[in-house]
């Protein structure tokens, strides 16, 4: 593993342009005196080219470069510190504008030869679920549509990377920030060539958030973290289900499935004891008759002992798991993937957020270790 970080010093009061649409850019040069086109310009710089410095785009003139260092900053992400595990995962830790702080991962995929990004939407989270470290701090608030674009745009121009795959799975709940998950969607899409399929997002049941996101009609993929196949374990893992319980809750899959046609995603977290069982891969089977679905494993990662009201959690055994694949696979005809662990050795793994950097601001001067990630 490895690890830099950079001196905290407060960014320049200025308007950040990362988050503005073409035609806000358009209309921004206008006022400063400049043909529309110079909006275009600038578009391509900070959202294809992932340019952060405007002395780095040479077919503006000397002069409105100047004019728009004088008057503009290009992100509102400031990097606090860079991780590198030994499976060449990267995680970063960024602070906002306010001071929170939140962090974003990208993951290499050897067998596909591409990257991906997971991106937060929220500081914190407000949903609890039992196996996340996140949950344990709370919701200290939403995220901006360009916080939220502005990691892409970071991470694409720090890492080098073609990333071609983004996925709403970092800290906090995407669809409880409804309106800038979806403002941030259209901007990766229209503004960074982010292709809808490419993109995912993932939730815990939102019900009400489902059916509106369904209206979009955008071709993106739904991952829902369901963790169980009946209201009594569910409600252990998510409090969330005593709210939208499964009654509720696979209804607005299949309407959401009606509205958009794309086949879903089941996330399936494996907890020893608790619903890895054969009795729960059956009813899970049954749960998702009829619904156009696939299942992803995802085996427990251990969270920070330091936090407050851990559940005692052990991962599955992998036999366990094989077994509960094969019931599922086989006798309910659902394909059943297991996911690959990436980035554990820097707790950037599954459910590992927990944002300790919040909890120690007065040492911000040392590295920051052990900052986790949740991948959902």
């Amino acid at each position: 593993m490895t690890m830099t970080t950079t001196e905290l010093t407060p960014p320049p009061h200025k308007p950040a342009l990362i988050g503005k649409t073409m035609d806000e850019l358009k209309a921004l040069v206008k006022e400063m005196g400049h043909p529309a086109f110079r909006g275009e310009q600038l578009h391509q710089w900070l959202y294809v080219h992932c340019k952060r410095d405007f002395a780095e785009m040479n077919n503006l003139s000397k002069s409105f470069r100047t004019e728009l260092a004088e008057r503009y900053q290009v992100g509102v992400l400031e990097l606090v510190s860079r991780q590198v595990s030994k499976d060449g995962t990267r995680k970063y830790l960024f602070k906002l504008p306010d001071g929170e702080v939140i962090e974003s991962v990208l993951m290499h995929y050897e067998d596909r030869n591409s990257y991906a990004i997971c991106l937060s939407s929220q500081v914190g989270c407000a949903m609890n679920c039992s196996f996340c470290a996140t949950g344990k701090l709370g919701l200290t608030r939403h995220m901006t549509s360009a916080e939220i674009v502005d990691q892409y745009v970071f991470v694409q121009h720090d890492s080098g990377a073609e990333i071609r795959n983004v996925v709403f799975m970092g800290q906090g709940e995407p669809l409880h920030n409804y309106d800038e998950t979806v403002k941030a969607i259209r901007i990766l899409n229209n503004s960074a060539e982010v292709g809808m399929r490419r993109m995912t997002v993932s939730t815990s049941g939102l019900v009400d958030a489902i059916d509106r996101l369904g209206t979009e009609i955008f071709p993106i993929t739904l991952a829902l973290s369901l963790h169980a196949p009946d209201n009594e374990t569910r409600d252990k893992i998510m409090p969330l289900n005593r709210k939208y319980p499964l009654e509720k809750l696979i209804p607005a899959l299949h309407r959401y499935l009606d509205h958009t046609g794309r086949r879903l995603t089941m996330e399936y977290i494996m907890i020893d004891g608790l619903n890895d069982t054969p009795q729960h891969a059956h009813r899970l089977g049954r749960l998702l008759h009829g619904l156009k679905a696939n299942v992803n494993l995802i085996p427990y990662n251990p969270i920070s002992k330091d936090l407050p009201n851990l559940p005692d959690y052990k991962r599955s055994r992998r036999e366990v798991i094989d077994l509960f694949q094969r019931i599922v696979q086989e006798q309910y005809f659902k394909k059943v993937t297991v996911r690959v662990e990436r980035g554990s050795d820097i707790d950037a793994a599954c459910g590992q957020l927990a944002n300790r950097y919040n909890q120690a601001k007065e040492t911000v001067e040392q590295p920051a270790v052990n900052l986790p990630f949740a991948l959902v």
